[in-house]
């Protein structure tokens, strides 16, 4: 069951962020006897863990150890279960969710380079922006950061 190649489920499991990473390490019975339960899907293992404590009485330590995850996991999935339901076992998308370095300030200044010399390329913003915020700038960042302002003229004050 864990190793099938070209696996639809498999990727769809990746798709969604859901791919269990250690399937091999979850030893609960219900996912050894039945094929309904799925160790690669990480939802469900998260789910069945949780219920283990709060239905069977099974110990912390006992289910994170039977379900190849550690107590903080175990406590992690319980926070965001009790907060959010079901939806909070799905993993957030890692990464910064906004422009962390491409701020508004960061943004007028480019703004104002570009307006002052408009043959500048976003490789050579990187060295100004550098030089000015003292930290370093992949040149594409630059020029998504540009192409999402052009979409929301609103936006330009950085707020």
């Amino acid at each position: 069951m864990l190793n099938k190649d070209n696996d639809p489920k498999i990727e769809a499991l990746r798709e969604h962020g859901v791919l269990n990473p250690k399937a091999e390490m979850v030893r609960d019975e219900l996912f050894q006897k039945y094929d309904f339960f799925d160790r690669r899907d990480l939802l469900q293992v998260k789910y069945e863990m949780l219920r283990r404590v709060k239905k069977d009485r099974w110990t912390v330590t006992e289910t994170s150890k039977t379900f190849g995850l550690s107590r903080p996991s175990f406590y992690d999935a319980q926070n965001a279960f009790n907060n959010k339901g079901l939806s909070g076992l799905v993993p957030a998308k890692r990464g910064p969710k906004k422009a962390h370095k491409l701020s508004g300030d960061v943004m007028v200044y480019v703004e104002e380079v570009i307006a002052q010399d408009q043959r500048l390329r976003a490789y050579d913003i990187t060295s100004l922006i550098e030089k000015r915020f003292g930290f370093k700038v992949h040149p594409r960042s630059i020029e998504r950061a540009l192409e999402k302002r052009k979409k929301k003229p609103g936006k330009q004050d950085g707020k």
